[in-house]
């Protein structure tokens, strides 16, 4: 087999553009907001633990010990501070991830140059041209994402919204979709869409139909289902609560009424931290 000499520096640079596809795959996959700054600093950290290639051989149970540890401060730089569950969640997303790059990338390269493969302590190093690499990591996370459309859009039962207007409180059932696209075309912010009923009872008047009370105005809106206009408004708060770790995350947003129920629906950007 041809020796391979490894550079540390293109061993970093690859590893955090890596890096950076597998949290980007692991947020799909765990349906978790996760800010682009954020995303390249974990990168940028995790790229660190690749130069363990150049170290002597360290053992299994050693590797699977640090592949673990250094998949979960990973997740946990790239994602904050998200409580024990969701932190054990996106270290197994971001562990999952990893493996089906490596094999992907180790099939694409055993199939076009196998001698141009070094591996050490778990962590590979391949001498190949960075368009095989973009190729490799780009149909890798459209299967993610094509998987995730499938699938399922939302994350249910994990947050809880809360609105207020005046001197009314609502608290309501919060779903983080990607599916809700919704800006106000004034202000650029995002609509939050919940049940025409939420109208009632933070006003305590039925929403008219045939009339736009004041402060609202209308916004196009389209679903698989249907499409039409929605009366949207600006609260005086609206608060995202986690119901896994209790963190508040007060969101910039307005509301639409739709036809929801006592639901909220909201596009994951707006917990992002």
């Amino acid at each position: 087999m041809e020796t391979v000499t490894v550079y540390a520096d293109v061993l970093i640079v690859l590893n955090i553009y890596v890096n950076f596809f597998l949290l980007r795959i692991t947020a799909r996959l765990t349906r978790s907001a996760l800010r682009t700054r954020r995303c390249i600093c974990a990168s940028v950290f995790g790229s660190l633990f690749s130069l363990l290639i150049l170290a002597p051989p360290l053992g299994v149970p050693v590797m699977v010990v640090i592949r673990i540890l250094s998949a979960a401060a990973v997740t946990r730089a790239a994602f904050g501070r998200t409580g024990g569950r969701r932190l054990a969640v996106s270290t197994a997303a971001f562990l999952t991830a990893n493996v089906l790059l490596a094999g992907a990338v180790q099939a694409a390269e055993s199939w076009l140059r196998p001698d141009y493969i070094c591996t050490g302590n778990g962590f590979f190093y391949v001498d190949f041209s960075l368009l095989l690499l973009l190729a490799v990591t780009a149909v890798l996370y459209g299967l993610v994402c094509t998987a995730g459309r499938i699938f399922g859009r939302t994350a249910r039962g994990e947050w809880e919204v809360v609105i207020r207007c005046g001197g009314s409180v609502v608290r309501l059932e919060g779903l983080a979709d990607t599916g809700n696209l919704m800006k106000d075309f004034f202000t650029g912010l995002p609509v939050v869409i919940c049940g025409k009923e939420v109208y009632r009872e933070l006003t305590g008047r039925e929403l008219p139909l045939d009339s736009i009370p004041v402060g609202m105005r209308l916004l196009p809106c389209s679903t698989v289902s249907e499409s039409g206009l929605i009366p949207i408004m600006r609260p005086d708060e609206l608060i995202i609560i986690s119901s896994e770790t209790g963190e508040r995350k007060h969101a910039g947003a307005l509301i639409g009424y739709g036809n929801c129920g006592r639901r909220a629906v909201f596009h994951p950007e707006l917990i992002k931290y």
